[in-house]
């Protein structure tokens, strides 16, 4: 998973801008590809991984070993259901390729906005969406009841991030790859979404 979502992780990171001393969550670490490609953009700030597998957890920490030792990385055993992290703590958080096996989706982005700083970006990058028309995502769209996916289209994901409180929301499609990201903003005024 490392290798197949780089190019992707690339293409939706570059839709949000990441400062040198940001302090980032990376939701659904997995192999931990993307805390180490964050860590070396974040040059001087922090970045922390969760996932609730602990052998992504574990895969995550050998990716990233010489960032843990540079106190740089942190990575946590976790659900995006219940984070195990402070209010307002986040510049950013990404969730590659994870927000469609999400247990409660409209209940979780409600947890990554309580995490997010006022003024910092929540980002989803995802190869599959409700609607996309290559045949990985007609595939998983047409399994998604088996399998427990969460398939959205364009709107539904404008929707979802809105719901949650973020603003300035944006989607992005490639649509010859079917790729999705969609991000949004916290606002600084303290805002409170309904529940």
């Amino acid at each position: 998973m490392n290798l197949s979502h780089s190019r992707l992780t690339d293409w939706g990171l570059q839709n949000v801008s990441i400062q040198n001393d940001s302090t980032i969550l990376d939701v659904g670490c997995g192999g931990g590809r993307t805390v180490s490609k964050l860590a070396a953009i974040a040059a001087q700030g922090r970045v922390y991984g969760v996932d609730y597998s602990e052998e992504s957890v574990a895969a995550t920490k050998r990716t990233n070993a010489r960032w843990i030792d540079l106190s740089r990385v942190d990575v946590r055993h976790g659900s995006v259901s219940q984070l195990p992290f402070p209010d307002a703590m986040f510049d950013l958080v990404t969730a590659v390729e994870t927000h469609f096996w999400w247990p409660n989706l409209p209940g979780d982005m409600r947890e990554v906005f309580r995490v997010t700083k006022p003024g910092g970006a929540f980002i989803v990058i995802a190869e599959v969406y409700k609607g996309a028309i290559t045949a990985v995502s007609k595939l998983a769209e047409k399994y998604a009841s088996r399998t427990g996916m969460t398939m959205l289209s364009v709107g539904e994901h404008r929707e979802l991030l809105a719901n949650a409180g973020f603003s300035e929301v944006q989607v992005i499609e490639n649509r010859p790859k079917g790729w999705i990201c969609a991000f949004g903003i916290k606002p600084i005024h303290n805002f409170r979404p309904a529940c």
